[in-house]
């Protein structure tokens, strides 16, 4: 009896989009929900009355009374939080209670100044710490390792408002290298119309050259502070990434072959990690996003975590948890698009 062998039907390449787009979007919607679930909890377990907040502490009880119903705060837990991400999921994020404006104004003025700020750090980031890594897992063992991991070392040891006091004192205040706190010169403030939010963009697109060059004056500094703390991240990884690469049969063949070093470490070694570069990239952005308070603080940068700073101290919950969605936000959507520039670059995750 003749055996009859059965094949699998290839799934067509449509198709197969289709359910990594679906899968994709599916995680996405899970765990914004969760972050949904994560800040609504820090709104009701913080010791802060969002009503007084409202009112201020010598209102009347009917007055305080009359608000809180209004404000929902008298309904069952499970049906404000429905409220919750029904308000959301229209772009209501609540009034602020300092500036009675719209959070979600207030975040769309705030946040280009961090993303343009983090855009720059991460270039810095990568232009100097993959090559970094490179060069010290090339050299593994030898002064240039030794002195890249050194770098490192104290990208993950330095606290971020000391080397940011430290710069401002010598490259502003002594040398005069760079601009000040701010992301301008006084005199300039108000010359370039916001288009983008974007001011280095903005300044350029409208010809106001010299309003660019006080806007690049102000942003270089914490830039490369930033930029430092990507840069050991990255170059630490790279290198990691690197060594376990040179220690496969592949790059011993290649060797063995007589192919030149700088083939073997860029050609052949570099090229296996890029992929995995991806990720580590990809979650240094977010984490400079996110972790741009201290640098914000320090350099009165008009950013989201200067927002945020300013929004703990005045109480503000509306505000608080609006910049901490949207900065949640951003980290999902960075690692989730990490995850499928991934999938697309690796043939093998999309099996």
């Amino acid at each position: 009896m003749t055996a009859v062998r059965l094949s699998a039907r290839p799934v067509p390449p449509s198709l197969r989009w289709l359910k990594t787009g679906a899968g994709f979007l599916a995680t996405l919607s899970l765990t914004f929900l969760g972050l949904l679930l994560i800040t609504f909890v820090i709104g009701r377990v913080v010791p802060i009355d969002p009503v007084l907040a409202v009112v201020g502490d010598r209102a009347p009880q009917e007055v305080y009374d009359a608000v809180k119903l209004e404000m929902g705060l008298n309904d069952p837990l499970w049906l404000q939080f429905i409220h919750y991400v029904g308000s959301v999921l229209q772009g209501d994020l609540g009034m602020a209670v300092s500036s009675q404006r719209p959070v979600i104004e207030e975040l769309g003025r705030v946040f280009p100044a961090t993303l343009e700020m983090a855009t720059l750090g991460i270039l810095i980031g990568v232009f100097i710490g993959v090559p970094a890594g490179v060069v010290a897992a090339a050299n593994q063992g030898r002064w240039v390792d030794q002195v890249i991991r050194v770098i490192g070392l104290a990208g993950y040891a330095i606290p971020a408002f000391w080397l940011g006091l430290v710069g401002l004192a010598l490259f502003y205040a002594h040398l005069h290298w760079v601009g000040g706190p701010g992301r301008l010169d006084i005199f300039m403030e108000g010359l370039v119309k916001p288009k983008t939010g974007l001011l280095l963009l903005d300044s350029a697109l409208a010809g106001e050259w010299g309003v660019f060059r006080s806007a690049v004056s102000h942003i270089v500094l914490p830039a490369f502070i930033l930029g430092f703390f990507s840069l050991a991240y990255i170059a630490r990884m790279t290198r990691s990434f690197m060594l376990d690469q040179l220690s496969q049969e592949y790059i011993v063949t290649a060797r063995v072959k007589g192919a030149p070093e700088r083939v073997v470490i860029w050609r052949h070694a570099f090229r296996a990690i890029r992929i995995q570069l991806v990720t580590v990239i990809g979650l240094s952005f977010a984490q400079l996003l996110e972790g741009s308070v201290m640098i914000e603080t320090v350099f009165s940068w008009p950013g989201i975590g200067n927002y945020l700073t300013n929004a703990l101290l005045n109480a503000d919950m509306n505000a608080v948890l609006g910049a901490t969605l949207v900065i949640g936000a951003v980290f999902i959507g960075i690692n989730r698009l990490s995850d499928l520039l991934y999938r697309i670059l690796d043939p093998r995750a999309r099996a």
